[in-house]
This record gives C-alpha cells, structure tokens and sequence, in this order.
C-alpha cells in the first residue's frame, strides 16, 4: 500500500500527479461521469441533493471547490439565478477551461473562474456556501480547506461536500472493487489509507454546526454539509 502523504514535498509531488491526471481525462471527463449511471451511481441526482443541502436563495454567492468542467453550474444557477455569484477555483487548467467553454457557451455572466490550490485559496469574507462535489477528498490538506471555508461564511452560510468512501464494515473485496471503479478519478491506495473522509467529517464537526452526514450509494458515496456557527 502506498506511503501517506507526510511531507511538502510528498504534497507537491501529488498535486502535480493530480494536475496531470485531469489535464489527462479534461476532455472525456464530462462523459465518463455519465458511465457510473450504469452501475447505479446516480451522480446529477447526488449533485443535485448536495446543492439542495446549502439551502441557497436568490442573490447567493457560492464558491464551488473543484468546479471541475462546471458540471454543477446550471444546478447552481437554478438557486442563485443570475443577481447572484459562482466562484469557481479548480487545480487544473484543463479543467477549468473545459468549465469556461460551458460559462460562455450559456452565457451566464455572473461566473467566475480561478485556478488555485484550494488550501491556499483566499474565500470571499461572508460567502453564503460552499460546495464541493467529488474532489475535496483528493486534497491531502483537506480539513484546512474546511477550516478556512468555514471562516469565511456569513452568518448561517452553508458548506456541502460530496465525495467518495468506502462502506463502512464493507468485506476488503468490496473495497477493492470500489477502488478499482473509481481509480481512473485519482482514487488510489493511498487515498484509501489517509481516510479522508473521515478528515472531512471531524473538520466538519469541529468548524460548523447542524453537521448531517448521509450515505448515499450503499455507502460509496456521502453527502455532509453543515452551517457556520450561529455565535460567530
């Protein structure tokens, strides 16, 4: 099983490995998405739960960690409507490009786009949400980004991260096969030993209140979301 990540420069290595992986799959990402359908995994309709749980109103602003190719944006524009803010950050200049052909193609003026770690990402003071959909957990600092979202909403803002784990008490077959469905994503070995999921969740309860944690996919996959302390 591969070392966790421990070092800066085990932190830098694996940021360059992720950065190459999604400049590699930046193309036919948005189609190999829609492939998990045919093992059940119904991923518009867990993004869409997950932008429901930031409970937006018209005139929002939300920053969206790991945008990706903007596959959330028309769910999240449905919420904010075009008086409201998308912020979208993504490692990957790829990615991020394929998400600004999106932004241009809808015409939604209201976008904006960065490219950024999301550990050194400065948020907006008094944000209303945070989103992040299948990418938060491919962070090695992954709590610190929790940390410093949840530092930035406004009163009552919301954060939501959907991701990936492994069912809880699942047979090691199981989560080998789990791993080897998803491998193609960044999901590795090692990810699998950091045990990020659980870094989310403790950050979560540490940094937020009303913390829900939901499994969704036999437990393959976990929405969690929460609001900023009502005392801050």
């Amino acid at each position: 099983m591969a070392e966790q990540v421990g070092n800066d420069g085990d932190k830098g290595i694996r940021r360059e490995q992720i950065v190459e992986l999604y400049r590699d799959r930046a193309r036919h990402y948005d189609r190999t998405a829609q492939l998990y359908y045919l093992v059940g995994h119904r991923q518009r309709t867990y993004r869409r739960k997950a932008v429901g749980a930031l409970q937006l109103e018209p005139g929002a602003t939300v920053v969206e960690v790991g945008c990706g190719t903007g596959l959330n944006f028309p769910l999240l524009e449905e919420k904010v409507g075009p008086e409201g803010q998308i912020v979208g950050i993504d490692l990957t200049d790829a990615m991020l490009a394929r998400a600004r052909r999106r932004v241009e193609a809808r015409g939604w003026q209201n976008v904006s786009l960065m490219q950024a770690d999301a550990v050194e990402f400065e948020f907006p003071t008094g944000v209303d949400a945070i989103l992040s959909t299948y990418a938060l957990s491919l962070v090695p600092d992954c709590a610190e980004v929790i940390d410093h979202g949840a530092a930035a909403l406004s009163p009552g803002g919301r954060l939501a991260v959907l991701d990936l784990k492994p069912p809880d008490n699942a047979p090691p077959w199981l989560g080998r096969i789990g791993l080897a469905t998803v491998r193609p994503f960044g999901v590795t070995a090692e990810w699998m030993a950091r045990r990020p999921w659980d870094e989310i969740r403790r950050a979560m309860e540490t940094s937020l209140s009303d913390v829900s944690w939901t499994d969704l996919y036999w437990g393959f996959t976990y929405l969690a979301a929460g609001s900023r302390f009502a005392h801050d």
